[in-house]
């Protein structure tokens, strides 16, 4: 387990050791039952059962005070933790799958409920926040779209057109997480309804359609190199002609992009510390093979190679640094807010999934053919964290970001060097 650099509160420190726990002891062991009570491949039942051992594990999360620690303080709703002390427990969460939904964590859950704290209406909270903080329903963010580039925002082309006391939504969208779970109760759909606007960042707005509305339709499942995630799912997804009352639209028109920045920074952080939980479990199995007496290359155990050793050491040295770029983007938006944070968020969500992709991928070398198999979690990790490089903005965006603020100084510097300049001149 890592040591925290930043000091936690008596409170953090209990949930933190209660938390690992319940991962360790109770999460990770219900792995392979979860696997076993899902429906079949292939079977009509894949998208319709919810292994019964989640629900189990939800109602131990509640029972140990692990339920819903994920809305940080500036919420009503909020167990009252700072980013930084979640993004602690967090990590935790990412050692096993089913951790974060066991405690009511879990994407993209957590960023639908802050938008609907942040964001919602009284009757918006009581409809759908409400049943989300308590684990009866479960939700989806519907953005991506399979036509457009739609890591540029600006380019999603589903309508969101008002037509009386309702809007109509018309378009295409792909990769819908969450949309192939049976709980899965209500749809956050982005879209234009200004798209003539001449501020490209006023055209869209966020919509809530409920799932079971007439003309929405799921066309198939997509999958992440091979893997579907059932029951949760990536879906591709259509809706036509779908009306829903005025009163659902969210914050109101022209605020869709002012929503998704209040809903992706945070949900990011979560993301990337989830990750570095996974890297520490991947490391351990790393550890664990490279130690196997039993198995011995060229006359001596893995660890006695010089090649073993320089991947441990520099698995171990990628993790720690992630860590303290994640946490720091947590610090600073506890104290400055999310916007104020964006480098920092943006910063950590290029180098954490890259960071824990290689480390995986050093653990998966180890355990030679095995490590791309289904007798370790190995794969699975490799596979989840390489989305997360395109999920949430891939590299490139957040790349440019962190490069355009850094241009920003050059002014400055300019000037800087040309007073050093004077000061040298007249010594």
């Amino acid at each position: 387990m890592s040591q925290n650099v930043f000091e936690l509160s008596p409170r953090v420190q209990q949930l933190k050791k209660v938390l690992e726990d319940f991962v360790e002891f109770e999460c990770i062991p219900a792995e392979k039952i979860a696997h076993q009570q899902m429906g079949k491949m292939g079977s009509d039942d894949r998208w319709k059962i919810v292994p019964g051992v989640i629900e189990k594990l939800k109602d131990r999360a509640k029972s140990l005070g692990l339920w819903n620690v994920f809305l940080p303080t500036y919420y009503k709703e909020s167990a009252g933790l700072t980013n930084l002390e979640y993004a602690t427990l967090c990590e935790i969460m990412g050692r096993c799958h089913l951790a974060a939904e066991a405690c009511n964590c879990a994407a993209p859950d957590t960023g639908n409920m802050e938008v609907f704290a942040k964001y919602g209406s009284p009757e918006q909270k009581e409809k759908w926040l409400k049943p989300l903080m308590d684990g009866k329903i479960r939700s989806a963010f519907a953005m991506t779209e399979p036509a457009v580039a739609s890591s540029d925002a600006t380019n999603i082309e589903t309508s969101i057109v008002r037509d009386g006391n309702e809007y109509v939504v018309n378009g295409r969208k792909w990769w819908i997480s969450g949309a192939g779970d049976p709980r899965c109760a209500v749809y956050l759909v982005m879209g234009k309804n200004d798209p003539n606007n001449s501020n490209k960042h006023k055209q869209q707005s966020v919509i809530i359609v409920p799932a079971g509305t007439p003309g929405v339709k799921i066309i198939r499942p997509m999958t992440v190199f091979g893997y579907d995630d059932a029951p949760h799912g990536h879906m591709e997804m259509e809706f036509v002609n779908v009306r829903v009352p005025k009163e659902n639209m969210i914050l109101g028109e022209g605020r869709g992009f002012e929503i998704i920045q209040g809903r992706l920074g945070p949900g990011r952080i979560h993301h990337c510390m989830r990750a570095i939980g996974m890297a520490e479990r991947a490391l351990e199995h790393h550890l664990l093979r490279a130690t196997d007496m039993s198995r011995q290359t060229f006359g001596k155990p893995l660890a006695a190679h010089g090649k073993t050793l320089f991947d441990i050491a520099t698995s171990r040295m990628e993790i720690d640094q992630a860590r303290l770029l994640v946490l720091r983007a947590a610090a600073t938006m506890d104290a400055k807010g999310p916007k104020a944070a964006m480098n920092e968020i943006a910063m950590a969500k290029v180098i954490v999934p890259n960071v824990v992709q290689n480390v995986v991928d050093r653990a998966i070398q180890a355990h030679g053919a095995g490590g791309v198999g289904q007798d370790t979690p190995l794969a699975y990790m490799w596979a989840g964290n390489r989305t997360l490089r395109i999920a949430d903005g891939p590299d490139e965006v957040h790349t440019i970001q962190i490069a355009k603020a850094e241009l920003r100084r050059a002014q400055a510097l300019k000037q800087h060097y040309e007073k050093q300049k004077d000061i040298m001149a007249k010594l």
